[in-house]
């Protein structure tokens, strides 16, 4: 047999004859946060602290009590969040109901909507911008410096990535600052004349500048696309190292070009 709970009817006070609010005698203070306007509206049969009682539940989004003119509970309808078991969320609801406000209520009251999986604002906007990432020309992967062949030398390995495709490539260089920028933009120009398998790159020169009490890494790089003929440039202020700022500087050099030409194939 199904079990159902009717509210008491509404108290009158003996001096002013108002509608008391009171759901039952265990009536705690309002909810924090709630505006006084509406606990000055009349609540007799508690409908609003049953609801608020609800919606604090993990996964309840919204909650509404329906109840009949005599204050028995008629409907529950609950929408909660997507990934949570209807059984589950039942179960927590007729526990919330007993033992916060002393209501026995027949789980088959209780009407249960969930929500599609809908994700924050703030990942779909990472999400887009990691698309529109993506769909730059060229994207950096890795930089590695290590001891070369021969003393007072260096091996530089850039790997870089062009639509799903990576390239790597070796530069050895003398083990001055300048030379290892050189080193890095050649190794980096190089993967990219790999990539690009319409164009061609050569490096016309590297080396660092100084400006606004920074260095920056500045380089110099030949774009060669069918009878078009470019001087591209590109800088990139050394941080973590005059290499892989080096590395940027080609980047931020080419990838526009890169682009511009991929747009217009």
């Amino acid at each position: 047999m199904a079990l159902s709970f009717q509210l008491p009817a509404p108290s009158f006070h003996p001096k002013d004859e108002t509608l008391s609010e009171s759901f039952s005698p265990r009536q705690g203070p309002p909810p924090a946060g709630r505006p006084a306007a509406a606990e000055a509206i009349p609540d007799p049969w508690g409908v609003r602290r049953a609801e608020n009682l609800l919606t604090s539940l993990e996964g309840i989004l919204s909650a509404r009590v329906v109840t009949t003119p005599l204050g028995e509970v008629s409907e529950v309808h609950v929408l909660a969040q997507a990934g949570l078991a209807p059984k589950q969320l039942v179960r927590n609801i007729e526990s919330a109901l007993l033992a916060q406000l002393g209501l026995k209520i027949d789980h088959r009251k209780i009407s249960i909507a969930q929500t599609a999986d809908v994700k924050p604002i703030e990942a779909l906007e990472r999400e887009s911008v990691r698309e529109r990432v993506l769909q730059r020309a060229v994207l950096f992967e890795a930089l590695t410096v290590s001891p070369g062949r021969r003393q007072h030398r260096i091996m530089i390995t850039v790997t870089l990535s062009y639509h799903g495709r990576t390239e790597s490539a070796e530069e050895e260089s003398s083990d001055t600052p300048r030379n290892r920028v050189e080193g890095a933009a050649k190794a980096a120009v190089t993967v990219l004349d790999r990539l690009l398998t319409d164009s061609s790159l050569a490096l016309e020169g590297a080396k660092i500048v100084e400006g606004f009490d920074r260095e920056f890494a500045f380089v110099a790089v030949q774009g060669l696309g069918g009878r078009d003929t470019l001087l591209l440039s590109g800088t990139a202020e050394i941080k973590e190292s005059p290499e892989r700022a080096a590395v940027f500087a080609v980047l931020d050099a080419t990838n526009r070009w890169t682009e511009a030409r991929r747009v217009m194939t």
